[in-house]
Formats: C-alpha cells, sequence, structure tokens
C-alpha cells in the first residue's frame, strides 16, 4: 500500500493560490494572429510624417505657425470677442468642446471634430467643403453662428494691433493702407451673399484689387493658423508601441498591450472589418459614408452632408486651384479637378480619425452618440437605423457579444496619445 504524503494546509493554499492565477493569466492570454492578421497589424502604425501642403508655402515655417498658435487663441477674431478657434477646438479636451452641437456665438449644426493630425486630411468639414486646412479655416471666422467676424474686420485688427502688425508683415510683407477708410470699410462681409445686406453693400462698394488685398491678408491669416495646426499630431499611443514591439521581437513590449485591446483589434481588422473605412495609421479613409444614423432629434435624414458639400468646394473661390493656393496644379490641386458629384453623394459624412477617440465625446456628425461603447452597439446592431436608399451597403449587423464589445472599445481606447510640447497648448506671450 503506497500512502501519499501529508500536505499541509498552507502549502496546499499555496499551490492552489498559484494555480488560479496560472488560470487566470492563460483566460487573459491574448488572442492567436495569423501571419496575415499580423502583417496588417504592423502596416497601422506608425503613423507617417505631415505631408506637405503645396498650397500652402508657409505651411510649415516656424514664424508662421507660432503667429497661428497666438490667433488661435485670440478672442478679437469674433463679433463679440468672446470667441477664438480654442473654444471650440480645446486644448484641455482633446482640441473639441464636448458638446453635441458646435457653439460660438450661436449654435451650429454638426458636431465639432477634433483637430489631431488635420494635417493627414484630404477633405475638411464632416462635408468635405474645404479641400486644404487653411481654407477651411476661413469659413468659421466669418460664419455668424461661429466667429461672426468679417475679413475685413480681421485685417483691421492686424492693423491696428502693433505686435500683430509687426509680426504680420515680417511674414507676408505690407499690409495694404487699411487707414484709408474711403477705400476699406471698417466692417464689410460676403458671407452671405445677400445685395440687401448692409456688410455686402460696404464690400460690394470697394475696388475689386482693394477686395483682393483684403482677401490676401484673410488667406495668410488662416495659412498661419493652418500652420500650427498641422503641429498638432498623435502618434505615440499604447497600440502604437505594441505594434513597434511586434516589429522589433520585444516580448515585454508585447505583454504591455492589455489582452482586452488584442482580442478587441483582431475584431476590429477581423469580423469587425473596421478597417474598411477606418484603416491606415491614421484610421480613416479620407472618405464619406453612410452611416444610418438618425439626425440628433431622431428625425429623418434630411442633411445632404457630401453632395452640398462637393458642390460647394468646386465653386469655393479659395479652393487649392483658386489664386491663393501656391500651387494650383499639384495633387491637392487635382482632388479637385476630377471630383465628381451626384445624388449617391447625398447623405454621406467624412469619416474622422480614431486616434484619441477614446477622449472627444460625444461622437459622429451630430454628436448623437455617447459613449464609444454607444459607437459601438450602433454598428454591432444597427438599432433604430435611418432609412437609406443609398446604394452603399456597407454596414452589416455584427451581432457583438458585450465582452466584445468591452473589447473594441478597450482597443479604441489605446488608440489615445493626447500628450504634446505643453507650449503648444496655450496662447504664446506674443505672436
Amino acid at each position: 500500500m503506497i500512502f501519499a504524503p501529508k500536505i499541509r494546509p498552507q502549502i496546499l493554499f499555496i499551490a492552489l493560490f498559484f494555480l488560479a492565477a496560472l488560470c487566470s493569466a492563460r483566460a487573459e492570454d491574448g488572442p492567436e494572429f495569423s501571419g496575415q492578421e499580423l502583417a496588417i497589424v504592423r502596416e497601422m502604425s506608425p503613423l507617417p510624417p505631415v505631408p506637405p501642403d503645396e498650397t500652402n508655402a508657409f505651411a510649415d515655417d516656424p514664424r508662421a505657425a507660432r503667429f497661428g498658435q497666438f490667433l488661435f487663441f485670440d478672442r478679437r477674431l469674433s463679433a463679440n470677442e468672446r470667441v477664438a478657434c480654442s473654444t471650440c477646438h480645446d486644448p484641455a479636451r482633446a482640441f473639441t468642446d464636448g458638446k453635441m452641437l458646435a457653439e460660438g456665438l450661436g449654435k451650429g449644426v454638426r458636431h465639432t471634430p477634433a483637430l489631431w493630425n488635420v494635417a493627414h486630411n484630404r477633405w475638411y468639414f464632416w462635408d468635405g467643403r474645404a479641400d486644404t486646412l487653411w481654407s477651411q479655416l476661413l469659413r468659421p471666422i466669418e460664419s455668424p453662428t461661429e466667429h461672426g467676424i468679417s475679413r475685413l474686420q480681421v485685417a483691421h485688427l492686424l492693423c491696428r494691433d502693433s505686435q500683430l502688425k509687426t509680426s504680420y508683415e515680417a511674414l507676408f510683407g505690407q499690409l495694404p493702407p487699411l487707414a484709408q477708410k474711403d477705400r476699406f470699410p471698417s466692417s464689410g462681409c460676403p458671407v452671405p451673399d445677400d445685395p440687401a445686406n448692409p456688410q455686402q453693400k460696404a464690400w460690394d462698394s470697394m475696388q475689386p484689387s482693394d477686395q483682393e488685398a483684403v482677401n490676401r491678408v484673410f488667406v495668410n491669416v488662416a495659412k498661419s493658423i493652418a500652420a500650427y495646426e498641422r503641429r498638432l499630431i498623435s502618434r505615440n499611443s499604447l497600440f502604437d508601441q505594441f505594434v513597434d514591439a511586434l516589429k522589433t521581437n520585444d516580448t515585454a513590449g508585447i505583454g504591455r498591450y492589455p489582452a482586452s485591446a488584442q482580442r478587441g483589434l483582431k475584431l476590429f481588422i477581423g469580423r469587425g472589418n473596421c478597417r474598411l473605412c477606418h484603416g491606415g495609421p491614421n484610421f480613416t479613409d479620407g472618405e464619406f459614408h453612410d452611416t444610418r444614423l438618425r439626425t440628433s432629434d431622431g428625425g429623418p435624414l434630411r442633411d445632404a452632408a457630401r453632395y452640398l458639400g462637393a458642390e460647394q468646394v468646386l465653386r469655393d473661390s479659395f479652393n487649392a486651384r483658386s489664386i491663393y493656393s501656391d500651387d494650383r496644379t499639384g495633387p491637392t490641386a487635382e482632388k479637385i479637378e476630377f471630383l465628381a458629384n451626384g445624388p449617391q453623394n447625398w447623405g454621406l459624412f467624412k469619416t474622422p480619425t480614431l486616434r484619441n477617440v477614446a477622449a472627444t465625446a460625444p461622437y459622429m456628425h451630430h454628436g448623437q452618440l455617447t459613449t464609444l461603447r454607444a459607437v459601438a452597439l450602433h454598428y454591432s446592431l444597427l438599432p433604430d437605423a435611418a432609412d437609406t436608399h443609398h446604394p452603399e451597403r456597407i454596414l452589416v449587423r455584427l451581432n457583438l457579444s458585450d465582452s466584445e464589445v468591452d473589447d473594441l472599445v478597450a482597443f479604441l481606447e489605446s488608440l489615445t496619445d493626447i500628450k504634446l510640447d505643453p507650449a503648444l497648448l496655450r496662447q504664446p506671450e506674443f505672436p
């Protein structure tokens, strides 16, 4: 007869503890990735260098970036001197405002998009009605619900502020003779195009050459702010560190990436097929799609989105093919030359980047969804999806389990990197 040795209770407890820990660790192990999946993941990072903007000769000029950063935080660029670019794009809120719909002088009709990696965008605004970063910046300044200040008022501000005037002229040359009020009224705004509007009448009374001189000032201001915004780059998230560890066979680095995020990543590139629209290192295809989301009030679809946006960018007097572009024949201008529009574009919205998405709630073009979990559930189940006759049928119900939704959210959270040079988060002492 063989007798089993007597095991002390303390030893048995320790053994059971380590066995439970081992089982727990195995349960939390990341998923197995196929060779093809690993190849896809390796292509998702790093974010490449900021592409050049041939339409903006000052895009990478540090003096212009400083001048633009000063203006980005300057509340005098608004009718009531209370609204700056940073009002809706608040650095403390990851360059968003945390609201469903944008609010400046009044309430807007769409959600404020974040500014992370905007230099990588192909089109601007939810509907793509601008084709360059600098031309996008012109519209909020003159919008009556955002800044509500005219281009003439912008020019006069630069003229009467000695610091702004000195910095501007060091970059762009002498300002026009704005003190000549008979040539340059104190206000006058061609937006909206209403002949009965007093500001429109003031603008129309000016000589075309003086109008162009003011437009040049207006554009140079926008090109400077764009130079600043090109520095708002996010590329070192936990996910990026994981991909780098994969490429260097850094076992410890791979182990620091949570198993739940790994499972979410596998779902993202696999059954979820999220990368169909959110592909590449910036997690966007830069194009426009039908999300089948109802408007913020729950009503039917009524925002024409890309359909009107494409029309507007084609006739925009400040687009990449305009006289204000520093390269009217380059690749950016070619987008306009070959842009086709039609009813198939009705109701399509631009795919935003997913970088820092966990820090930029609420979500979608009307801020309809308040959490990342709500976003994942929308694409999982398409609850109350809006009726659509659009030929694009890429959205199908995924029927994700609760744990799969959690994993997908964990992956999205791992795309967070909101660390910037603190000097970029505030107004400089001087322009």
